[in-house]
């Protein structure tokens, strides 16, 4: 009976610079800046240790178009580690690291195959003599919206077929809609697999045949939350085996803390350190984002004193820990005598402001200052539905601490 192994790994971007995360202690910050590192040295001991036929990396390798030579420096020294173990890698490039971008190149090692702008058929025979076509292409440019899958088609004569595609899957509205394609497309082209990437949440969007996400090795920013990693895949006659690998060194969390109990400050440190210890990981770092709710700020002075004393004791000896839980940003609301839909029921000004707010519908009009700064065209990403969403809510809970002082 044949069988292949694999890795499946996508979205690395390799040297990231983690924005907005300077202001971090200079030691946890360098950590965080390995961060993208450490998983791809795991990624690296895990095809080692598994013994895999070959590896796969989705896309997104570099976090940017103008890939560093530190960043290509230290994924050439993995790559040659899996050459000496004999693993080729098959890689495609992705809209954030595609090839027209302006970089001092790095030759990479001879076990590296890196497909073509155009989809390709790459062969590999493995050392059990099971044959297995590869089929992908890199992005050209940026921006790709032509429906690659298209160009995608099942060449017989291999026992195993295993497309590679950096793309986004029509119906998901969440992302840029690069190398559009559908669940029922990729099923009808006969594929064993189909290792995708561009979507840095874990997803599986079939299991006959599996289609795949393998969602990012490392969060980035504190939408990237819980663990990542990337997939080690066994196909057989019998079927399919898919193990997930966790890769992040750093781990981004977000919780909500009810203090509605808490009647001292210290209540409140006490309860805010024992959530800081259920999540606290073996050595693994946490990067954390606190909501502390329903707090009675009258004895605090207000929300930023209570915030700023906390922080300092929560953060008082998190340096010295390798499982550190970092708190990066801690919300402090108070109890609400009125919420929103107490409110509403009130006649006149609040009915009329709250269905004004239900069915705001020019968020893209409110946001356009940011993207006609200068500095705001070079590094803002356009937010997702859901990113508005998020800010529509969040606007709506100040408003309604404005309306309860």
């Amino acid at each position: 009976m044949k069988e292949i192994s694999f890795i499946h790994a996508a979205d690395l971007h390799l040297d990231s610079p983690m924005i907005g995360l300077k202001s971090l202690p200079e030691s946890i910050f360098t950590r965080v800046k390995e961060s993208t590192f450490t998983a791809l040295k795991r990624i690296t001991a895990a095809a080692i240790e598994q013994e895999v036929d070959f590896v796969v990396l989705a896309g997104d390798l570099f976090d940017g178009e103008d890939r560093s030579l530190r960043a290509q420096a230290r994924f050439r020294t993995e790559m040659l580690k899996l050459e000496e173990k004999g693993i080729p890698v098959y890689i495609v490039h992705g809209n954030h690291d595609h090839l027209n971008g302006t970089w001092v190149n790095l030759e990479m090692t001879a076990n590296v195959h890196v497909f073509d702008i155009e989809v390709e058929t790459k062969t590999l025979q493995t050392k059990t003599g099971a044959v297995v076509y590869l089929y992908g292409f890199s992005y050209p440019k940026r921006n790709v919206l032509d429906r690659k899958i298209d160009d995608y088609r099942k060449v017989e004569g291999a026992d195993f077929h295993v497309g590679i595609l950096h793309g986004n899957e029509s119906s998901g509205t969440e992302h840029d809609n690069y190398a559009p394609f559908s669940v029922k497309e990729l099923r009808n082209k006969g594929f064993d697999y189909w290792a995708l990437g561009h979507i840095h949440k874990r997803t599986v969007l079939s299991e006959d045949p599996p289609i795949v996400y393998p969602g990012n090795i490392q969060g980035r920013n504190r939408k990237e939350t819980g663990s990542k990693g990337f997939y080690h895949i066994c196909l057989s006659e019998l079927g399919t085996k898919m193990n997930f690998i966790e890769s992040s060194d750093i781990v981004w969390e977000e919780t909500e803390i009810d203090a509605a109990s808490a009647q001292t400050f210290h209540e409140v440190l006490q309860i805010c350190q024992g959530i800081m210890n259920q999540i606290r990981r073996g050595r693994k770092a946490t990067l954390l984002t606190i909501h502390l709710k329903n707090i009675e700020l009258e004895d605090y002075q207000g929300a930023n004193n209570l915030k700023n004393d906390l922080l300092e004791l929560l953060l008082e000896d998190e340096q010295a820990e390798e499982s550190f839980v970092w708190v990066v940003d801690l919300h402090i609301s108070e109890r609400n005598t009125i919420d929103k839909e107490q409110l509403k029921t009130l006649a006149g000004f609040y009915t009329e402001l709250f269905q004004t707010i239900d069915h705001y519908d020019e968020i893209d009009h409110a946001l356009a200052p940011i993207y006609e700064h200068p500095l705001g065209r070079k590094y803002a990403s356009p937010f997702t539905k859901e990113e508005q969403q998020e800010l529509m809510k969040e606007a709506e809970r100040l408003l309604l601490n404005l309306l309860n002082n």
